[in-house]
């Protein structure tokens, strides 16, 4: 038995485009970082770039469980004292909400090159507009919507 490979310039890449309108945010991160690197398809290889762009919009109508508007933290520090800034999810979605899902698929991507390469096949747009028409994105359905899905019981 062989292991094969697929070659590099011989990768099919399809353009998906998601509708995060109230997509509950983990989930749906963890869906995008899934079809980014390639691991729904049968030439998943580990340390290659398998994966197929993501466009998604309404990235601002996102929704989010249980009290983390408000008590989830995102914070940086510039490395001086004093330097530590902190911000809520409720004021980044405010301000930026594509930041969210982005820092959300970033952290389930591998650390390196490989992880940037892979970061940089995502676009995420706040508003239902977005620049790619020309490539033809392929709206999926990743999840069923907040609430529409069964119960278990």
């Amino acid at each position: 038995m062989t292991t094969t490979i697929p070659e590099v310039n011989r990768i099919e890449r399809r353009w998906l485009l998601v509708d995060a309108k109230d997509q509950v945010l983990g989930r749906l991160a963890s869906r995008i970082a899934h079809v980014l690197r390639g691991k729904h398809k049968v030439t998943f290889t580990p340390f290659l770039d398998t994966g197929d762009f993501v466009v998604v919009v309404n990235a601002d109508k996102v929704a989010v469980t249980g009290q983390k508007r408000s008590q989830k933290i995102y914070q940086r520090y510039s490395g001086y004292p004093g330097g530590r800034r902190t911000r809520t999810l409720e004021d980044v979605l405010r301000t930026h909400p594509e930041r969210v899902l982005q820092q959300a698929v970033k952290g389930m991507m591998p650390d390196g090159p490989l992880g940037r390469r892979l970061l940089s096949k995502l676009k995420i747009y706040a508003g239902p507009a977005h620049p790619h028409g020309a490539q033809q994105p392929q709206p999926v359905q990743l999840l069923p919507a907040r609430g529409a899905g069964s119960t278990h019981g």
